[in-house]
């Protein structure tokens, strides 16, 4: 019963957390609702008595890569109003049917592991981390495959948008310029 509930509460809490990390329009909250939410994802290994797992999401995402997103975030002017203009539908609706099909593969990917067999059984005496490990690197390549490349693409595609430099320091400007700058943004569409 306890698992139950447990199950529950942390799916209702991750869901919310996501959920203001993406409307969100501050990226404080949106950082800090991610990080909350990634907390939230280890309550589920910590049910599963997988302790290692729990440590690892804890330690790694909501730590090393909130890190690395805060540190991005600090080369953008989250000030500034985004006007996205929508050039080409074509290519959102690609997009779009291509993530689907790469989430139902990623969803399928254990099912066909289970017709893989194991030439690593399981070892008497070995400790979580070693077992985690047999697992992951026979049944669940795939899948951790996939989120590897997942996680380059967004490390590149963070260095590729710090990269862009800012015209004027925002802290070095009075607000009257800062709004006159933001006044010619919004007429020229950026």
């Amino acid at each position: 019963m306890f698992e139950v509930i447990s199950f529950y509460l942390f799916s209702f809490l991750t869901i919310a957390m996501f959920w203001i990390a993406v409307t969100s329009s501050q990226a404080l909250h949106a950082l800090s609702a991610l990080a909350a939410g990634m907390i939230f994802i280890s309550g589920f290994f910590f049910i599963l008595d997988a302790d290692f797992l729990g440590a690892i999401q804890i330690v790694v995402y909501s730590g090393a890569v909130l890190v690395l997103y805060s540190f991005g975030m600090m080369f953008f002017d989250t000030t500034r109003d985004i006007v996205e203009r929508e050039v080409n539908t074509l290519i959102p609706s690609v997009l779009s049917v291509l993530s689907a099909v790469m989430v139902v593969l990623i969803f399928m990917a254990p099912i066909v592991g289970d017709n893989i067999i194991s030439h690593y059984p399981v070892i008497e005496g070995a400790g979580n981390a070693q077992q985690v490990g047999m697992v992951l690197f026979t049944k669940y390549l795939i899948p951790f495959e996939v989120a590897a490349i997942m996680l380059l693409v967004a490390m590149i595609a963070g260095i590729v948008l710090a990269g862009k430099k800012m015209d004027k320091s925002l802290t070095l400007m009075r607000d009257e310029e800062i709004e006159i700058m933001h006044e010619r943004d919004r007429k020229a569409g950026l």
